[in-house]
């Protein structure tokens, strides 16, 4: 759904976006991490067909982001950052506006106003001023906007920026479901837990390199080149590190906090391993679990924290 191959941004001594090449398969959802400045948002804007690389390409559905502006516009729903709304318009007008933009017929820009209204729960504020909406409402009006003429794409640059927890939680809900969709979705943030929960492929951007990306898990287990398990015992756990420390492919076990830690190098290692041991040393087993992808211990590990 998405190929980019070498896109390259400069302005003039500032090397923004540097050879990136990346591709993304349909109803992938791509988290966009960096630190402010990494070039994320011109990373966006370019295949927003906002602007022009200094050298690159890229391809949205087939077609060729900066030969074909008008074709990939129909296909790509554009959030930005910071977004104007209107004085003196009501919500559906906001949505009507943009519907025409995206030269939707008159008579059925109304049902797909209420429909859109309805995927981002702003039903009850379809007569309501543009301008007397919270922070959190005017997100979800955004990407209402951005979703009026149906796209398959989504480019949506920190959607959740500057909002209060419980809108956030909302965000992250309305994207869930736009997942459900079928839709394909890049979205930049650097907040990491936004994307923990949702994202299946992600990519970590830093001084406009490209430093990693793939899918999450792929990525956690070359780094760590194994897996992880936490455990918690009733007992000594000193002496449980010690017998799980002697195990054949187990590279290190220790205590962190209340559990024990055990980090295994074979991707093929037989867990029930672990439980047989110390069941048959007398441990009472309270949790067991392996540890899942972590985006921030995966963005520690790759980056230097520089910015451009």
């Amino acid at each position: 759904m998405i190929r980019i191959e070498c896109l390259h941004k400069e302005y003039r001594n500032l090397v923004a976006v540097k050879n990136l090449s990346l591709e993304l398969e349909e109803g992938d959802i791509f988290g966009f991490i960096g630190p402010n400045g990494a070039g994320k948002t011109t990373t966006i804007k370019m295949l927003a067909t906002l602007l022009k690389p200094t050298s690159g390409s890229a391809w949205i559905g087939g077609h060729h982001v900066f030969e074909q502006p008008e074709k990939v516009r129909g296909l790509i729903g554009y959030m930005p950052d910071f977004f104007g709304v209107y004085d003196d318009i009501k919500v559906w007008e906001y949505l009507d506006f943009f519907a025409s933009a995206y030269r939707i017929p008159r008579d059925q820009r109304p049902g797909i106003i209420d429909d859109v209204l309805e995927l981002t729960d702003l039903t009850v504020k379809k007569e309501s001023y543009v301008e007397e909406l919270s922070r959190g409402m005017k997100q979800r009006l955004c990407l209402a906007k951005t979703l009026v003429h149906d796209p398959k794409v989504l480019l949506l640059d920190e959607p959740a920026s500057g909002l209060d927890p419980r809108a956030r939680i909302e965000i992250k809900e309305l994207l869930k479901e736009l997942r459900s969709m079928g839709k394909t979705i890049i979205i930049s943030s650097h907040i990491l837990p936004e994307l923990a929960d949702f994202c299946n492929k992600i990519g970590i951007i830093e001084q406009g390199n490209l430093v990693v990306a793939g899918d999450v898990n792929d990525i956690m287990k070359q780094l760590t080149g194994g897996r992880v398990y936490e455990i918690k015992v009733a007992g000594e756990s000193d002496r449980a590190v010690e017998l799980l420390s002697a195990l054949p492919d187990v590279r290190s076990a220790r205590i962190s906090g209340e559990t024990i830690q055990v980090e295994v190098g074979a991707e093929d290692f037989d867990s029930h391993r672990i439980l047989q041991t110390l069941m048959e040393n007398r441990f009472r087993v309270t949790s067991f679990t392996e540890q899942e992808a972590d985006l921030e211990d995966i963005f520690m590990k790759v980056t230097k924290g520089m910015v451009s």
